[in-house]
């Protein structure tokens, strides 16, 4: 009774973090969570940075609607490719989730994500710039 009282089972209290059971090493990461939340903030910082980089290129003297359209397209293309990696993630079952042998493709996928966050804004940023300074 003293265990349910404040809140934990007897399987977190035997040490196994788990109320179903299972053991997993304290280190297992749950690949489903973290990819997530790694998309969630990638998809935060990725427009984060598209507006800032709208917003200077406005003040540069490109005031035309183009940067608009541009930030509302690349802004609703990114999230199909953020959902991507979300799915392959977590669609994982419980065992493969807490398997440490998923840590390279893990990290793998979090640097392509986190490349193309930050790195698609300001490659289309330069981009739109020297096609404005062509024309």
């Amino acid at each position: 009774m003293n265990e349910l009282s404040h809140g934990r089972g007897a399987a977190d209290q035997a040490g196994t973090g788990h109320t179903d059971g299972r053991a997993y090493p304290n280190d297992a990461r749950d690949w489903r969570k973290a990819m997530s939340d790694h998309v969630a903030y990638a998809l935060l910082v990725y427009t984060g940075l598209q507006i800032f980089m709208t917003v200077k290129a406005l003040d540069q003297g490109l005031s035309s609607i183009l940067p608009y359209i541009a930030l509302i397209i690349l802004v609703a293309a990114i999230i199909p490719a953020c959902r991507w990696f979300e799915k392959r993630w977590t669609t994982m079952s419980d065992e493969a989730a807490h398997d440490p042998a998923y840590r390279g493709a893990f990290r793998r996928d979090v640097v392509m994500l986190w490349g193309l966050a930050i790195g698609l804004p300001i490659v289309l940023t330069a981009l739109c710039k020297a096609i404005f300074a062509i024309a």
